[in-house]
């Protein structure tokens, strides 16, 4: 394999859409790395990681075709980020139905906020505000990722990060507020 590496990633996927199987592994070989620190950072359990993971490369297997643009960073994120919120989601359904042992691992603090930030009021907030710029507060602010790190995995420039950071961040407020008004700061 390794015929494409050369190629970038629009050229990759292009090729994935027309069935070529080592462009995917090209594909593969490109992002599964970052990809797979940054699910771990977001998911204790490496079994739900690989198969995180794996479940990513699959869909984009199957829609390729459906991705414009050259820069597959940011799409395979959001790819990869719906089926880790899909994954704890059947965790959770499952939970309900088994009662885990009491021997069950504590979640860690980590664990507790990052599903408070899809599952809260966080999570709604988030999913008012457009995907451009939740994209920016998810690298930045949940996976910690620097500037330059952000604007090389979503291929902008790092003013834009900058910018739509402040946006994101401006726009959530509003969205919190909406759905947690303070009633200290209305008029009595």
């Amino acid at each position: 394999m390794g015929g494409h590496r050369e190629k970038d990633d629009g050229s990759l996927l292009r090729a994935v859409a027309a069935g070529d199987q080592a462009a995917l592994a090209d594909l593969y070989d490109r992002h599964a790395g970052w990809l797979h620190a940054r699910l771990a950072r977001r998911c204790a359990d490496p079994e739900v990681v690989r198969e995180v993971l794996q479940d990513t490369f699959v869909t984009v297997w199957r829609s390729a075709a459906a991705h414009r643009g050259d820069e597959a960073g940011g799409w395979l994120w959001t790819i990869a980020a719906r089926r880790l919120v899909d994954a704890r989601r059947a965790q959770e359904r499952t939970a309900r139905v088994a009662p885990e042992p009491e021997t069950a691992a504590v979640p860690s603090a980590e664990d507790r906020v990052l599903a408070g930030l899809e599952y809260g009021d966080v999570g709604t907030a988030l999913d008012r505000i457009s995907p451009e710029l939740r994209e920016v507060l998810r690298a930045t602010v949940v996976d910690g990722l620097t500037t330059r790190e952000t604007a090389r995995l979503l291929g902008i420039p790092e003013g834009t990060v900058k910018s739509r950071a402040r946006r994101a961040r401006t726009e959530l407020r509003a969205a919190l507020a909406q759905l947690n008004p303070s009633p200290l700061g209305g008029p009595a």
